[in-house]
C-alpha cells in the first residue's frame, strides 16, 4: 500500500492581483504568481471579468452534473481479477489505508453491508477513493479505501484488477492468513455493481477470523444485477453478447470468455 497525492481546492477570488482570475491548488510564493502547470486568465475589465466567471461557472455546473448522473447511474463490470490482502502483506504491515472513508481514520474494516462495506484498494484511476461497490462473489459491500501497486500496474495495461481486505485490523495473522488469501482468490474474471442499490444480498461473514479460512461464503458463478434480485441476469460486455455470466446456456462451451455452462447458466469455472 502506498498512500496517493494529496487533494486540492480550486478557488476564484473577485479581486486577485489587479483584476486577474485565478484557479489553482496553491498560490505559490514565487513572486512571478502561480507555480507550473497553473493557468492565469488575464481580464481586462470588470464587465469581461464577470462575464468569464459567469461562462466559468456555468460550465463548471454542467461538467458536475454530468459526472454526478454518470457516477449514480447502477452498472456492472465484468472480468475483474480479484486477489486478497490483510494486515500481514499490507505495505508496511498493518491496516493503515489511503484514504479515510466513511470515518474509519485510514483504518481498513467493515463486515460488507451497505452501511459498513468491506475495504477493497485498486488503481484511483479505475475507482474513486472512498467509491462504494458490490462484489457478487461475496455478497459483500465494498469500498475503494486503498491503493495498490499491481492494480496500477494492471490497469495501465488495460486489465482490471480490485484487491480485498481481510482479517483483523489489530492482529497479523502471518502466513495462515496469506495462505486463505490465495485460496480465496478466484481463478477467472468476477463481477462487480458499481453505485449498487441498498438491498442487495449479504453475507456478513469475515473471510478470514482467528485463524479460520472461510473459502466456503464464496459464490462462484453469482451474477450480479442491479434490480436487487442478483443472481439469474443476463449479463453484457463480454466478447460474445448473450452468452454472458448468468446467460442462459446448453453446453459446456456455450459460454463467452472462461465462463462455462453450469446448471444451464453461463457461470465462473
Amino acid at each position: 500500500m502506498a498512500h496517493g497525492g494529496g487533494e486540492y481546492l480550486c478557488r476564484s477570488d473577485r479581486m486577485l492581483l489587479e483584476e486577474e482570475l485565478m484557479c489553482c491548488p496553491k498560490y505559490k510564493d514565487s513572486p512571478d504568481g502561480p507555480g507550473p502547470g497553473l493557468s492565469r486568465v488575464s481580464v481586462s475589465s470588470t464587465s469581461s471579468s464577470n462575464h468569464r466567471i459567469t461562462m466559468l461557472s456555468t460550465t463548471l455546473l454542467i461538467a458536475s452534473a454530468g459526472l454526478l448522473g454518470l457516477a449514480q447511474a447502477c452498472s456492472t463490470v465484468s472480468g475483474v481479477a480479484v486477489t486478497f490482502y490483510g494486515y500481514p502483506d499490507n505495505d508496511p504491515p498493518g491496516p493503515a489505508t489511503a484514504y479515510n472513508c466513511g470515518g474509519r481514520n485510514n483504518v481498513a474494516g467493515g463486515i460488507g453491508t451497505y452501511d459498513n462495506p468491506l475495504t477493497f484498494a485498486s488503481d484511483p484511476s479505475e475507482y474513486t477513493p472512498c467509491e462504494l461497490v458490490y462484489s457478487s462473489y461475496l455478497k459483500k459491500y465494498l469500498r475503494m479505501e486503498d491503493w495498490c501497486q499491481q492494480c496500477v500496474t494492471d490497469w495501465q495495461s488495460g486489465k482490471k484488477h480490485i484487491d480485498i481486505w481481510t482479517g483483523s485490523a489489530t492482529s497479523n495473522g502471518g502466513q495462515t492468513q496469506i495462505n486463505c488469501e490465495n485460496a480465496l482468490t478466484p481463478g477467472s474474471g468476477q463481477q462487480f455493481i458499481r453505485a449498487p442499490p441498498n438491498n442487495l444480498p449479504v453475507d456478513t461473514t469475515a473471510l478470514f477470523s482467528n485463524g479460520q479460512c472461510r473459502t466456503g461464503n464464496v459464490y462462484n458463478g453469482n451474477a450480479a444485477s442491479c434490480s436487487g434480485g442478483g443472481g439469474n441476469t443476463c449479463q453484457t460486455g463480454c466478447s460474445w453478447a448473450g452468452h454472458c455470466i448468468g446467460c442462459p446456456c446448453t453446453t459446456f462451451d456455450d459460454c463467452s470468455d472462461n465462463f462455462i455452462c453450469t446448471n444451464g447458466k453461463c457461470a465462473n469455472p
